[in-house]
């Protein structure tokens, strides 16, 4: 096959994901197709597409398409990036045998046969950190990856040529590092890139292990601590008054205004204390409540616990000088959040 068919297969390959794979046509496009012969099969370096025109001649269409998901896969959960300093090689397994079996679970393209691939079942649904760990836990044999797995740290140009007659694409490029800011740039690129292919896409076009990534992003986990504190603010209005000094900071020297009266928080906090949730949990959130409020000044808060009924209601004030992990937690049945609004 000539060096034309060879890029004309894989041009063709990007049509037919643009058609049938919605999530993975997109993407697929974003990538500049460059034949290089340092490269044995395809590699990329989340701007090109490198392939060996041999390699490609072997392939099928469909084996090219899984080819293309496997190079965005690398892409998509920043394997390069998020190597640190483990063992690349190993490293390198652990991310083929994640994309690989994604792509087959998935039905993307045809698995490739020219050369051998990295699938096992065992290691499905499994992040490339997990398969790593599980890799060398077991002192696994080195085994060849599917892609050249480019190294991104060293002392070439921006665009991958270094040594070697680089005009034709033989000289093994060293990459040049990429500056902390190019990094994030190039990463926040392709997460928009992901998010909108995902939108577009839908949800059944989209492997749940780019659903969960681009939950993630749009939506990160936040500290409940956190959480807290943001929904109590903003549940307070901050209103003070000269009229009423605050005599907490009296023993600075300084006279500061205090809260006017009514001022205060003011909420209801409803522990589910089904049996499905022990007592030790109910205690941490307690205390993770409290560790919320301490930053109010004034504050009022009826705590309640809750299965199918409400119990033991109490309030807990910023001057009675008690905790909440005075409360008496007291539950133990079925669970019933209509009990708790009506009782508010």
């Amino acid at each position: 096959m000539s060096k034309m068919n060879a890029r004309d297969k894989l041009v063709k390959s990007r049509v037919a994901m643009l058609l049938k794979y919605p999530f993975w046509g997109p993407l697929a496009a974003r990538l500049k197709l460059e034949e290089v012969e340092w490269c044995k099969t395809i590699a990329t370096d989340g701007r090109k597409f490198y392939y060996n025109a041999e390699f490609v001649s072997k392939c099928s269409d469909g084996e090219m398409i899984f080819g293309f998901g496997h190079e965005l896969g690398h892409i998509i959960f920043d394997h390069m990036a998020r190597r640190g300093d483990r063992e690349a090689q190993i490293w390198n397994m652990a991310g083929d045998y994640v994309i690989n079996n994604m792509l087959i679970r998935e039905g993307v393209g045809t698995p490739i046969t020219v050369v051998p691939i990295l699938a096992d079942r065992k290691y499905e649904g499994k992040t490339a950190d997990e398969v790593y760990d599980d890799l060398m836990a077991n002192a696994t044999v080195i085994k060849m990856t599917l892609d050249d797995h480019l190294e991104m740290d060293g002392d070439g140009d921006s665009d991958g040529e270094s040594d070697g007659d680089t005009k034709d694409g033989k000289g093994k490029p060293k990459f040049k590092k990429l500056t902390e800011e190019e990094r994030k740039a190039l990463r926040d690129e392709w997460r928009e890139a992901v998010i909108q292919a995902t939108k577009n896409a839908g949800a059944g076009n989209t492997p749940a292990e780019i659903q969960r990534l681009v939950k993630d992003i749009t939506a990160p986990v936040m500290d409940l601590k956190d959480l807290l504190r943001i929904q109590f603010s903003g549940s307070v209005k901050s209103d003070y008054t000269w009229m009423r000094p605050n005599r907490k900071a009296w023993h600075t020297g300084a006279v500061l205004p205090g809260q006017l009266p009514g001022e205060e928080l003011d909420i209801v906090v409803a522990l589910d204390a089904s049996g499905s949730i022990g007592d030790d949990m109910l205690s941490d959130f307690l205390g993770m409540v409290q560790g919320s409020l301490d930053q109010f000044t004034s504050y009022k808060v009826r705590v309640v616990t809750f299965d199918t009924s409400v119990y033991n209601e109490d309030t807990f004030t910023a001057d009675d000088g008690r905790s909440m992990g005075e409360y008496e937690i007291t539950g133990g049945g079925g669970t019933s959040f209509e009990c708790v609004w009506q009782w508010m």
